[in-house]
């Protein structure tokens, strides 16, 4: 059907927009998990294991539930079903069945009618143990397969093997005139949201039989599946609510086992159940950057151009699968998408250990390639006499092409992002010409906007949204995304304002509940914006489709003449002539009944066939260039770095303020990541936190923060 025209240009997207839920956090009004108090509620706390791993031998909790207000207490009896994000790494219990794996596991759940009597209750948990011999790190891990950590690893505490070749890579290297290779470390770190983890759980019993879960999410659509698996439940009798979440980073993508546990405890009592997480124990939850042990190898001409290139990691994945297998193959799988890669080959193992399980953090499984590639690149340009900005360029991937490994690359806007902070620093000027001590640097990097193929394989949309338009001009989206701090929210109302011809406080935004909106699969890897956009397109445009019919009747007026503007449709030759949009719509509603449409979105097909193939491909990568000034002073080795310059290329920027925020807290955490945080363990086969509290885990403050150009 033909549709009303949008004005020329836009009218609110790439403009800067305050968000929408800006003001209700800055005056306090947002309810957050923790926020939450139901009549009746319980609290409920987690008993640990001390042991990064051990055999439960017997567990003893008459004493934790003769305490006074204890209602109920769990252990891994209560609760046998496994469940993991991927489907191939089904590995977790909410409670420890048989075996704990990091100290922090957890074993038992206690609720109470106040947290002193659950943990008092927790004291009185008598657990014996059968300790068994931990690993501490990947290599000793791999050198040593007995006792195994689990008993489903590629091999001995191998979680996963990987071995994938594209071209002739021998010949390529024999072919380069320059061959050289380089063994780079990635220290392991975590995400440090504000927020910590939070779960209520309220279940009503039969004949209702129905579970609500609020939780501090950013996969609620994956929670769901996870509750209704471990606990036996039919999926239509459970609801998940995505809080608002006070950061996310990756952090709270898996399901995890107090959200279980909540939801369980809550069945057994009858009563809501809330569990809010410390901040240690948010340091046990982890997920995050997996310590990554990298070799390469490459192959160039005198050029540059390179001939072959050869790349292994090892990674350190913690104690449980999470996302680790598609980690694994995210090291490997996103090296040619940047740099024009013509043969490759990619060797990769993530590693079982006994410490707080790895996943996805920001940039998830790139991070640590992306820095091995980009110093072995420098070192390269280097031997060769190059300038490293000058040898990027050269040999980038060219857009609309299909890379060694099947990766099908649309735009690519990394060139100008080059040049730009190569100018914009004074490059040819500075590099190499400053005194001692001081020094500047570039590097690049590429990531996807959403994940090619769901987690679980279907051939249903990644995103869906429902929207509905009222009476008084109003419109509200509906759509299963969460908003995690990124704006997510403010950028579904900008689409679909635009669209629509309103303002974005015009649209309402309801969002991660999955009994009120469509299936959405997360917020994780880039995917809300590019793929519940397209989503929520498409229903505006229909909406926009069946208003404009009606408005041309009523105007007399040929649709295709018919704009959406400043909150009125008009007839573009006659702008004098038109409604406002709530007009327009009581119009359409008169005729056709409540308007409400649908949209969806599907990325297209992957175009690789091998074993793997659905962990690299996406509708489109991002691409971004960044000149870090660096000081470094000589007499003690403090590292200082006063400036940086980065450019993104994001493709069409929907709010300019929320795409500079998410810039300048890349830089942060990038800094963080490179100068000060680790997740850091004592020296002995105990594997215990050093610093799980934001005083002694150390990140980047204001101080530190460097100027963003």
């Amino acid at each position: 059907m033909a549709s009303g025209k949008k004005p020329a240009g836009f009218h609110v997207v790439g403009k800067a927009h305050r968000k929408v839920d800006a003001t209700a956090k800055v005056t306090g009004i947002t309810r957050f998990a923790d926020d939450l108090f139901l009549p009746r509620m319980l609290f409920a706390k987690l008993l640990r294991s001390p042991h990064p791993h051990a055999r439960i031998v017997t567990i003893d909790t008459s004493r934790a539930a003769s305490v006074p207000g204890v209602k109920a207490v769990l252990t891994g009896k209560d609760l046998p079903i496994p469940f993991g994000i991927l489907p191939v790494s089904q590995d977790e219990h909410a409670l420890a069945l048989d075996k704990v794996r990091f100290v922090g596991d957890p074993v038992a759940a206690v609720a109470a009618t106040t947290e002193e009597a659950a943990g008092q209750a927790l004291d009185l948990i008598s657990v014996e143990y059968e300790v068994l011999r931990a690993f501490p790190d990947a290599l000793d891990a791999v050198e040593h397969p007995e006792p195994a950590i689990h008993d489903y690893a590629d091999a001995g505490n191998i979680h996963k093997l990987i071995d994938l070749e594209f071209g002739d890579v021998d010949a390529g290297l024999a072919e380069a005139d320059v061959v050289r290779e380089d063994l780079f470390f990635f220290e392991g770190n975590t995400h440090l949201p504000m927020e910590q983890h939070a779960a209520v759980a309220d279940w009503s019993p039969p004949p209702d039989g129905k579970l609500t879960l609020w939780s501090a999410t950013q996969t609620p659509h994956y929670v769901h599946r996870a509750l209704a698996k471990v606990l036996e439940l039919p999926a239509a009798r459970i609801r998940v609510i995505a809080c608002p979440n006070g950061g996310g980073f990756g952090g709270k993508s898996d399901p995890f086992s107090h959200e279980i546990a909540a939801a369980k405890l809550a069945m057994v009592t009858g009563r809501p159940v809330k569990i809010t997480l410390t901040r240690e124990e948010v340091f046990y939850c982890h997920r995050g950057r997996h310590p990554t042990l990298m070799w390469v190898k490459t192959g160039v001409k005198k050029d540059g151009a390179i001939t072959g290139m050869h790349f292994k990691s090892l990674l350190d994945g913690g104690g449980y699968g999470s996302y680790g297998v598609a980690s694994t193959y995210y090291t490997g799988a996103l090296q040619t998408v940047t740099y024009h890669v013509p043969r490759y080959k990619f060797q990769g193992a993530r590693v079982f250990t006994n410490k707080p399980p790895c996943g996805p953090k920001r940039g998830h499984g790139t991070p640590q390639p992306r820095f091995a590639l980009e110093v072995h690149l420098d070192k390269i340009a280097e031997q060769l006499e190059l300038d490293p900005a000058e040898l990027r360029l050269k040999h980038l991937v060219p857009p609309n092409s299909l890379t060694a490994n099947w990766l099908r690359i649309g735009t690519m806007g990394l060139g100008p992002c080059i040049e730009k902070v190569v100018r914009g620093s004074a490059w040819k000027q500075r590099f190499k010409q400053l005194p001692y001590g001081k020094g500047i640097g570039l590097a690049c990097s590429s990531y996807i906007t959403g994940a090619g193929l769901p987690i679980y394989w279907n051939a249903m949309p990644h995103s869906g949204v429902q929207l509905k338009c009222d009476r008084g001009g109003g419109v509200t989206v509906f759509c299963g995304s969460t908003e995690i701090g990124q704006g997510s929210d403010s950028i579904l109302a900008t689409i679909v304002a635009e669209v629509l011809g309103l303002q974005p406080l015009d649209v309402a935004v309801v969002t991660g509940d999955t009994d009120l909106t469509p299936v959405d699969l997360g917020s994780y890897s880039s995917r809300v914006t590019l793929m519940t956009g397209n989503a929520a397109i498409q229903a505006a445009e229909r909406a926009r489709d069946i208003i404009a019919l009606h408005a041309g009747k009523k105007l007399e007026t040929p649709i295709e003449r018919l704009t959406f503007a400043e909150g009125r449709v008009v007839d573009v030759e006659d702008p004098e002539r038109g409604l406002s949009f709530a007009e327009a719509v009581q119009l359409a509603e008169a005729a056709e009944g409540t308007i409400g449409t649908v949209g969806s979105y599907t990325p297209a097909p992957s175009a690789g066939k091998y074993r793997g193939a659905g962990v690299g491909p996406s509708p489109a990568y991002s691409y971004s260039a960044c000149v870090a000034e660096v000081d470094v002073d000589p007499a003690t080795g403090i590292v200082r770095v006063p400036k940086i310059w980065i450019a993104h290329d994001v493709g069409r920027a929907i709010n300019a303020a929320s795409v500079l925020g998410q810039i300048e807290g890349s830089v942060y955490m990038g800094l963080g990541e490179a100068l000060m945080e680790e997740m850091a363990y004592r020296g002995n086969r105990n594997v215990v936190h050093k610093i799980p509290s934001l005083l002694e885990y150390k990140s980047p403050t204001t101080l530190e923060m460097c100027d963003v150009v």
